[in-house]
């Protein structure tokens, strides 16, 4: 059976599905996807090692990766300097307004920032073969400023998703097939006529099988498409708990395409809470109290600096997802000092950039990593004084756990998934620019807390009862809050029907986005 389409392309998208691109992409998935499902596979097999009681740790099988002296290929000169990026969702608008922001990178974000909507996605690809060929331009929009352009770096979705409007034998295609595969075989010629080349982010990558995977398809598209073995970069997010125990692996096995990992920050907690998130042990505070700065989080952040450093790959720091605070001066300059703080932090500990949401908090960390890192980047900061443990990178936060801090997690995840539904891959909540991932800490952690009648700070323990009458009170105070008819036209009942149901199930649900991309209308 040929590869078939569920759905007609919308718009322009005629222009992307070709019969080139279609060909390409089912010759990716029939040699892939077997193997992408085998390593699913392997990952719940480890899960069920960690629900028994075993902890993540680096393998024994790989100490010699670990140990060996050998370094990632040379870094591409203009993915040097690296010290603001900018990511988010492939919609027309934001992405001009990024590219011209002043950042050093865009990061076209498929996977946390953009609704998976069948019109979502290949808009995207649109936009982005407007890109190389000159047709997307700072004047299509009335924002931006004189820049030049960011270099862009593209985020398919990750190993577990699925792309179900694209059908090769009879199977759903992986969404990180589809999404790489569109954006390589349309761009990749124009953009090293430009002398640049495709460089990617790889999220929620769980080993250095998966990586393995990765180098490989890079290995076939480059083939197909007659470029040598090299032309595409790729810089993988360590935002899973797994992954951070194999950072040295996962270089190692992308060796020739890798130039750097960065921190992940909401979905790193997310992976913690879901890797070994049922032992009383691994029991989390208030979200709010689990900062980068501090336990487990810090650790992952210096091992990853140290790792890549010693490998002469870039070690990126977080993304802060603040934005400004209208109306409010006080306000804002307090969300501004947070950042200027992270980014201080982050600068200092010796990361090659950092990350924003919001084009207005380009300049901000921009000024910190120029005055503390005046050259491109601090590959010649070892950080050999680094000594972190298997103990470190397992060591919970402190702090309370309160009934705000559920009642936060029940508002925001609910709001989230709302937007998420209603095919917005990013939503401005509480001052935040919220992504997937926050949705994702959100049930997690209702989830735990609930399932290990965790104690509050008031006596109380969490309990399915407690949850309901905080739901209802928060879904009550939101309608109110809302524009009058706005809670009602919304996908505010499936929202909440959703939260409910991950944040009270017998067991944890992999990913919110599997769940809800089967009640996702095109």
């Amino acid at each position: 059976m040929p590869l078939t389409l569920t759905a007609p392309p919308p718009g322009r998208a005629r222009e992307i599905l070709t019969s080139g691109a279609l060909n390409f992409l089912a010759g990716l998935h029939r040699r892939f996807n077997a193997r992408r499902l085998e390593l699913l596979g392997l990952r719940i097999a480890r899960q069920s090692l960690f629900d028994g009681g075993r902890k993540p740790d680096f393998l024994p099988a790989t100490r010699a990766i670990r140990e060996g002296d050998w370094r990632v290929a040379p870094i591409p000169a203009d993915l040097r300097d690296r010290r603001v990026e900018i990511a988010g969702p492939v919609d027309r608008r934001f992405m001009i307004d990024a590219l011209y922001s002043g950042a050093k990178v865009f990061t076209a974000n498929f996977e946390d920032a953009t609704s998976p909507l069948w019109a979502n996605l290949l808009e995207g690809q649109v936009n982005l073969k407007d890109r190389w060929s000159g047709e997307l331009a700072l004047t299509d929009v009335a924002s931006g400023g004189p820049h030049d352009p960011a270099v862009l770096m593209v985020c398919p979705r990750g190993w577990h998703l699925s792309e179900r409007h694209v059908q090769v034998d009879g199977e759903a295609m992986s969404g990180a097939l589809f999404d790489f595969g569109l954006y390589a075989f349309h761009n990749a010629k124009a953009q090293t006529e430009l002398g640049t080349a495709p460089y990617f982010y790889l999220p929620k990558l769980e080993s250095h099988l998966e990586a393995r995977l990765w180098n490989d398809v890079f290995v076939h598209a480059q083939a197909t498409l007659g470029l040598p073995v090299g032309t595409f970069k790729a810089t993988v997010l360590i935002e899973t708990l797994p992954a951070a125990f194999e950072m040295d692996e996962i270089l190692y096995e992308l060796r020739d395409h890798a130039v750097g990992l960065k921190c992940g920050g909401w979905d790193y907690v997310f992976s913690y809470v879901k890797r070994v998130g049922r032992h009383e042990e691994a029991l989390t505070p208030d979200r709010s109290a689990m900062v980068m700065g501090e336990a487990f989080a810090h650790a992952c952040s210096l091992k990853l600096i140290q790792t890549c450093h010693r490998r002469g790959a870039l070690a990126m720091g977080d993304v802060a997802a603040r934005i400004p605070v209208t109306g409010d001066a006080a306000a804002n300059e307090a969300a501004v000092a947070r950042v200027r703080a992270d980014v201080t932090r982050e600068a200092g500990d010796g990361h090659d950039g950092t990350g924003v949401a919001h084009s207005d908090l380009v300049p901000v960390a921009l000024a910190v990593f120029d005055r503390l890192m005046p050259q491109a980047d601090q590959l010649d900061r070892l950080r050999e004084d680094v000594s972190v443990s298997r103990e470190d990178m397992l060591r919970m936060h402190q702090g309370a756990r309160t009934e705000a801090g559920l009642r936060e997690n029940i508002r925001v995840g609910v709001q989230y998934i709302e937007a998420w539904l209603g095919g917005r891959g990013v939503a401005p909540l509480h001052s935040l620019l919220e992504d997937a991932a926050t949705a994702e800490i959100c049930r997690a952690q209702a989830w735990q807390w609930i399932r290990l009648e965790a104690a509050l700070d008031d006596g109380r323990k969490a309990s399915p009862a407690l949850f309901k009458a905080l739901l209802n009170e928060e879904m009550t105070l939101l309608e109110a809050a809302l524009p009058d008819g706005e809670f009602d036209r919304g996908r505010f009942d499936e929202a909440i029907e959703l939260f409910f149901d991950l944040s009270l199930s017998e067991d944890f649900e992999e990913f919110f986005t599997l769940q809800a991309y089967e009640i996702l209308e095109d």
